[in-house]
């Protein structure tokens, strides 16, 4: 979008008080960033969105992910709401101070309410369209991480491939998740091309090259719900996509990254990449 109204100069991670101000992070409203996406998972509930909009958990394939997406990219602009206590436009609405700052860019109220007005003690409620929802199943949010990429490149190719294949993987309690099996085989065959890749400290070109990232990312989620891993390995050559020490590469038959379910229900590992925004984020049932 053209729009510049709204884009803001500091950086997400803190709350910086300073003469009674509260600062909140730089929005980008064509593409979130993984600071966005932490601050809006705050106060986004997927079992309310779902079952508020049918239409969208339908085309959602039952991932809770697919519904936090949604809302990021296109339910705040549709004027949705995020969960029974925030709506981005009666959150325009209630507050000219905001308005005069943010202007059209809807995505940066949702920002704002997760990162200080929520704390503020501001009032998000949605005007209309609350209602009470009682769904058949509850997910809770654990971690959620997104990094970039270029969907027009060879590799972007591939982790779009490499994320469609993951989906959704269901952990029963104690189940341990493979990245490289849930991937799967980097063929041609399975719709793998022939991308960059890292070998032995050397760059080089290999089909599949690019998975990495789906794992790196998926790894990188599970720092931030505080999930240990029982098999992790770092690239040879940093990545710039993650901060050092966040990367997770795999090989098919060799290196993977694994985790364990460690807890007495379901949990979900999600995955999506969509227009250059691969995101990873795993649920826990209730």
């Amino acid at each position: 979008m053209g729009n510049k109204v709204g884009i803001r100069k500091f950086c997400f991670g803190f709350l910086v008080f300073a003469m009674a101000i509260v600062f909140v992070p730089e929005i980008k409203a064509e593409a979130a960033t993984n600071e966005e996406l932490q601050a809006v998972s705050k106060i986004f509930d997927a079992n309310y969105y779902a079952m508020m909009y049918p239409d969208v958990a339908a085309r959602g394939g039952g991932s809770p992910l697919y519904l936090l997406n949604h809302y990021i990219y296109h339910g705040v602009n549709e004027g949705r709401n995020a969960s029974a206590t925030f709506n981005a436009t009666d959150y325009k609405n209630r507050y000219p101070d905001l308005a005069a700052m943010y202007g059209d860019n809807m995505l940066a109220y949702a920002v704002h309410y997760g990162v200080a007005g929520a704390a503020e003690g501001r009032d998000g409620t949605p005007a209309t369209g609350v209602v009470e929802v009682v769904p058949p199943t509850n997910v809770k949010l654990l971690g959620v991480y997104c990094t970039d990429y270029d969907a027009t490149a060879p590799r972007g190719s591939n982790i779009a491939t490499a994320a469609k294949n993951i989906g959704v993987k269901v952990l029963a309690p104690g189940q341990t998740f493979s990245a490289s099996n849930s991937i799967g085989p980097r063929t041609s065959a399975n719709g793998f091309v022939e991308a960059p890749v890292f070998i032995a400290k050397q760059h080089a070109m290999g089909l599949g090259g690019g998975v990495c990232q789906v794992s790196s990312t998926i790894y990188a989620a599970t720092k931030m719900a505080g999930i240990s891993v029982s098999e992790r390995h770092p690239h040879s050559l940093p990545v710039y996509y993650l901060p050092e020490g966040w990367d997770a590469t795999i090989s098919w038959g060799s290196l993977d990254l694994k985790f364990a379910n460690p807890y007495d229900t379901n949990m979900l590992v999600c995955v999506m990449a969509d227009t250059g925004k691969l995101t990873a984020a795993l649920y826990l049932e209730q």
